[in-house]
């Protein structure tokens, strides 16, 4: 899953974000979600998400689906 439609994206789960300073190189993050950031129900770059380690990234692929 590409992490581009809000619904299929839920705190709790593990995901790999990309952070804005990574946007350029590609690199990705692996985290947890904590919060949803981006209010519509798509958005062509990914879902914006605030980490459990407080980091903020677009969400780029779903690792688990709890």
């Amino acid at each position: 899953m590409d992490g581009k439609k809000r619904s299929d994206i839920k705190p709790g789960m593990a995901v790999n974000v990309i952070l804005k300073q990574d946007q350029r190189n590609g690199k990705k993050t692996a985290g947890i979600v904590k919060d949803l950031l981006t209010n519509s129900a798509t958005h062509p770059h990914g879902i914006k998400v605030r980490l459990q380690d407080g980091q903020v990234g677009r969400v780029c692929e779903i690792l688990d689906k709890k």
